[in-house]
């Protein structure tokens, strides 16, 4: 029985496939990709000539059959469009399926931009949450925002350049005028990673306009006077729970409790906020 394994590859710069990488791909019987095509020019670049198949999120319910009956012949190798497979893409449903059948998966590790961005952003990473793309929509996007907002995990999204303006307004309205990294183009040409606040990274995107794909680096929530939330971390409590049934003055305690705020102000910002 074969070993399925999840090859990371470049995200941009050649020179970051590793030796072992080159190895498996060359040695598997067969190559799941997300793009034929692109991973096509990746095997060409080294010369690796091992049979490839796509597997995509379109077609992995019908891949996935086929790719457990190659291991049974050999190992199989997974990889993603660049970067490290499973993550932002359905090898995980693969994954998942491998283990089930009783083939044994093993990593072969590599470039991953999440990773990449939080290294070089100059926040906090001992402890982070990664969330992948952000909802489409601002409502909805607010919605999840509002929900991590009170986490001190520093925080890292992926992010379209038709949409980074819109979700930074978002990032700045849900979770305050925090510190934040925006990398893009990583490890290719025109990489470039800008660094300040939210509010500071709107303005230079607004006057440059966003290419690339970005990678965003948010901290984590901060607390300020001994424990104490700032007012935009209250405020998106109080959204976060509007829809909970529970009365103001019951909403006002709890929240009391854990901003550190008195009871008194968190109920008159529930009732402003029920006016407005």
């Amino acid at each position: 029985m074969g070993i399925l394994y999840l090859v990371a590859t470049p995200i941009g710069n050649l020179e970051d496939m590793s030796p072992r990488a080159v190895r498996i791909l060359r040695e598997s019987v067969l190559i799941a990709a997300e793009d034929t095509r692109h991973t096509g020019t990746l095997l060409k670049h080294f010369e690796i000539k091992t049979p490839l198949t796509s597997y995509f999120e379109h077609n992995k319910l019908t891949k996935q059959d086929y790719v457990l009956g190659k291991l049974i012949e050999g190992d199989v190798a997974l990889v993603s469009d660049a970067g490290t497979p499973a993550i932002n893409d359905p090898g995980y449903e693969l994954v998942r399926a491998a283990l089930a059948a009783g083939f044994d998966v093993q990593p072969v590790p590599g470039p991953s931009a999440p990773i990449a961005a939080l290294t070089v952003s100059g926040l906090p990473t001992d402890a982070f949450l990664y969330l992948g793309y952000l909802p489409h929509k601002s409502g909805d996007r607010r919605k999840a925002l509002a929900q991590i907002a009170n986490l001190r995990y520093t925080l890292i999204f992926l992010e379209t350049p038709h949409r980074l303006l819109d979700s930074l307004a978002d990032l700045l309205s849900a979770l305050g005028d925090r510190r934040i990294s925006v990398s893009r183009e990583l490890t290719k040409l025109y990489e470039e990673t800008w660094r300040g606040s939210i509010s500071g990274a709107i303005e230079h995107f607004t006057v440059k306009e966003p290419r690339g794909e970005f990678t965003l680096v948010v901290e984590g929530q901060q607390t300020v006077d001994g424990g104490r939330w700032i007012e935009e971390q209250l405020l998106a409590a109080i959204q976060d729970e509007a829809q909970s049934g529970k009365a103001a003055s019951q909403l006002a305690g709890e929240l009391a409790d854990q901003s550190g705020w008195k009871k008194k102000e968190v109920y008159n910002l529930i009732l402003k906020r029920m006016s407005s």
